[in-house]
């Protein structure tokens, strides 16, 4: 009978996210001061105001987006909620090591800021997502792309919904092959980077420099990273299942199905929309799911 506080990643920022949490919270201003401290700019009138294409920007799409779950994290612990264990997609696992406590918000923000930045200049990429393909034919999928150049599967988010990632052609291919299989959708992402895939493979190694040097902490709650959809506590097992995230996949589905065996029976998502909670309700219809 546990719950779970979950944060959401890249894609999931609007124009207007943090207003309604921020009227409510007495300590609001004191989180946007110290991140527009460590960001250099004003990400309060950001997020209040926009413009959206700015707000879009993977620059300030990521500290943006940790900066607004942070505040339904905090407002969520001042009013009482207990929970059990955190997870976060993708950027949202920065969120969830906050709020487990094994990471300052400063320290994560300054993580965040580089990484946003290192995935801005990445390598020319694409990434796709492929709707109603049977998981048993995603490797038939795959091997058919990749005479065209180098494909991943980047997010499995639930089943039958799998985003794949790498160089534009094979992606393309992908897409096609996909098709082929029985892909209800197959729609490429408005991304500019090859994310979660080996392409990203130089922005990983100064992402893993960091992320050593950081002062991570022992976390209060047990932490499901992305790369290995299992529980961590220690420090040293967060850093390490945090490292690859750049290059590694996404375990979203494994990663939820593993809380819910652990004890998991209600799923709150912490921060703007609810992308996270339409894909629970497609992993396991029988838990419940929130936003908060």
């Amino acid at each position: 009978m546990k719950t779970a506080f979950i944060f959401p990643g890249q894609g999931s920022q609007k124009v207007g996210m943090g207003a309604d949490v921020s009227e409510s919270l007495g300590s609001a201003n004191a989180v946007w001061s110290l991140a527009n401290a460590v960001l250099g700019y004003d990400l309060h009138s950001l997020c209040f105001d926009g413009p959206d294409d700015d707000l879009r920007n993977t620059l300030h799409a990521q500290p943006a987006l940790l900066t607004v779950g942070y505040l339904h994290f905090w407002r969520a612990c001042e009013e009482g909620r207990d929970y059990d264990m955190v997870a976060g997609h993708s950027l949202g696992e920065y969120t969830a090591l906050v709020a487990a406590g094994a990471l300052e918000l400063e320290d994560a923000l300054r993580l965040v800021k580089r990484r946003a930045e290192l995935m801005s200049q990445a390598p020319s990429g694409a990434m796709a997502a492929l709707i109603g393909l049977a998981d048993e034919k995603l490797d038939a999928v795959l091997t058919k792309a990749r005479s065209q150049g180098e494909v991943v599967a980047a997010n499995f988010n639930s089943p039958g919904q799998i985003v794949v990632s790498g160089e534009p052609a094979a992606v393309e291919a992908a897409m096609s092959a996909a098709k082929a299989e029985g892909a209800k959708i197959a729609v490429k992402l408005p991304v500019s980077g090859a994310f979660h895939s080996p392409l990203m493979a130089a922005a990983g190694e100064e992402m893993a420099s960091l992320i050593e040097a950081a002062p991570f902490r022992d976390a209060r709650v047990p932490v499901y990273s992305n790369t290995t959809a299992k529980a961590a506590t220690s420090a040293t097992e967060l850093k390490a299942a945090l490292i690859p995230q750049m290059t590694g996949a996404v375990n979203w589905s494994q990663s939820i199905t593993n809380m819910i065996a652990d004890g998991a029976i209600q799923f709150v998502e912490l921060g703007p929309g609810n992308v996270l909670t339409g894909l629970i309700k497609r992993i396991d219809k029988k838990v419940a799911t929130e936003n908060a």
